[in-house]
């Protein structure tokens, strides 16, 4: 096997990037990188609902927002999407968006995920994303003409209600 000189070039340089991410952003791309086929698995398996619903009760109680939030939610996004990009066969939008709205909600940042359909040439065509406070955050900001979204956005606070809405013999 003949590895040529680019090719060792291009990994180096890939490297020598990842040695210079912070230790959090390394951490949140492995965690997406992991999440791809894990997500992929559970939904085969188990269905949105059911995973979202895990996904919510595993951290329930998010940290508060840090000062550099817009930072934090640029940098997720585009973690999420290199993470993605490494792992095509399991990077659709729901995935894609599944996870970003999963490390988001873990950092304290709570966004909704969307759920849109369509129709395209007799089709029928799904789409989701995910939106913080009303906009678009990993898509185009006019998915919503593209896409009709139900009604509801499926945010964390609606799968997991507040613990004090619990009946007393529910909370262990």
């Amino acid at each position: 096997m003949i590895i040529t000189t680019s090719w060792l070039e291009r990994l180096d340089h890939k490297w020598q990037a990842w040695r210079r991410l912070p230790w959090q952003e390394r951490s949140l791309f492995l965690q997406a990188l992991v999440l791809f086929p894990m997500i992929a698995l559970a939904l085969k398996l188990w269905g949105l609902q059911r995973v979202q619903t895990h996904l919510a009760k595993q951290f329930h109680d998010a940290a508060p927002v840090h000062s550099e939030l817009f930072h934090c939610i640029a940098q997720t996004i585009y973690l999420v999407s290199r993470a993605g990009y490494y792992t095509p066969r399991w990077a659709n939008c729901l995935k894609r968006s599944l996870i970003l709205w999963y490390l988001l909600h873990r950092q304290g940042i709570e966004t909704d995920l969307r759920i849109g359909v369509r129709r395209c040439n007799g089709e029928f065509q799904a789409h989701a994303w995910v939106e913080y406070q009303g906009s678009v955050l990993n898509d185009v900001p006019d998915v919503h003409e593209l896409y009709a979204a139900f009604e509801e956005p499926i945010s964390f606070k609606r799968l997991i209600p507040d613990r004090n809405e619990y009946p007393k013999q529910m909370i262990l």
